[in-house]
């Protein structure tokens, strides 16, 4: 039943206001549709780019995150690289990051995340672990999208967000898009801390985190761009977490198995490749569908722990920077 003190909807919502009053420093375009809700085109016909990028990704965190964008050499490839910072982990990115809330109307669907999920609680089952719920008479929610919501689908989040019409905030954009994809490389602190949920570790333990991955460059093409960015975090992504963990060797044995290399699928699919497969092999291997992809792949190259009970830090994976540099097409 979220903290008092927390609203990340309203916090959001600040970041949200930001974006649309300086539309053209963000090369965003900003439209109030017919019921009221404002639309942000940050990278379907709008240009968007690192400036969208960067505030998108901290919308997506509920304003608990710092989002910043640097140069990172990869052995002789330099990239521009995410990196990522909160001291609200399982809040800031399961509890509102996490792309958890499919949005499907007749002849539309997207991928949605950010802060309106905490009232929506997609998943519930996600909120009931994370002990977290929210109330806000403002509902913000990102986009991953090929095209503009229709109304319909409007109408559909205010109801389960339980918000008028008019109070509901979204930013779209395409993974062909700069901020697309600087954004989906900003996920890399809630891909490894997803990652660590699922292999039993509890995200409310998770006192601080931080990671960064390189922004892939853009490719035409949604599914080549939906490979590459995938690429960036599961070869190219480091993400590392504070905790307060009672048993070291638990801890370790769960750290082992963090990384997106430790994937019986990657691991198949590396075997009958003799090298490690971008990400776009496996999907087509899987002929296409997520659902046959194995969820343990989606995760950081490398994951690090460090446990304040006892000092200790356990690190696990590695970099694969020449998947990153086919994938870049070089």
């Amino acid at each position: 039943m979220g903290s008092s003190k927390i609203n990340l909807n309203l916090s959001a919502y600040k970041l949200f206001e930001k974006l649309c009053a300086n539309p053209e420093e963000y090369s965003v375009t900003v439209e109030k549709i017919k019921c009221g809700s404002v639309l942000v085109d940050a990278g379907l016909e709008a240009k968007g780019g690192f400036f969208a990028g960067e505030i998108i990704t901290e919308i997506c965190l509920g304003g608990l995150g710092q989002v910043k964008i640097f140069p990172v050499q990869y052995e002789d490839v330099v990239l521009p690289s995410v990196y990522v910072q909160t001291d609200h982990p399982a809040i800031s990115t399961l509890g509102s990051q996490f792309a958890g809330w499919q949005i499907k109307v007749e002849g539309y669907s997207a991928i949605g995340s950010g802060p309106a999920r905490a009232i929506a609680l997609k998943p519930k089952k996600l909120y009931r672990k994370l002990n977290y719920s929210e109330q806000a008479d403002k509902a913000v929610l990102v986009l991953e999208t090929e095209k503009k919501p229709p109304e319909e689908a409007i109408l559909m989040i205010a109801e389960k967000c339980n918000v008028k019409p008019e109070n509901v905030y979204i930013v779209m954009f395409s993974t062909t898009s700069l901020a697309g994809s600087t954004q989906v490389s900003g996920r890399i602190v809630e891909t490894g801390l997803h990652k660590l949920e699922r292999l039993g570790l509890d995200p409310l333990i998770v006192t601080s985190a931080w990671g960064y991955a390189p922004i892939i460059p853009l490719h035409p093409k949604s599914g080549e761009a939906m490979g590459r960015t995938n690429d960036a975090i599961l070869y190219g992504g480091t993400a590392n977490y504070i905790v307060d963990f009672e048993d070291d060797q638990l801890l370790e044995s769960i750290v082992k198995q963090a990384p997106s290399s430790s994937s019986k699928m990657m691991q198949e699919a590396r075997e009958l490749a003799k090298k490690n497969p971008r990400f776009l092999d496996i999907f087509e291997e899987a002929g296409f569908d997520f659902y046959k992809i194995d969820p343990n792949i989606f995760a950081p190259a490398i994951v690090s722990v460090n446990n304040l009970r006892t000092g200790n830090t356990f690190r696990a994976g590695r970099l694969d920077v020449p998947v990153m540099k086919e994938s870049l097409g070089l």
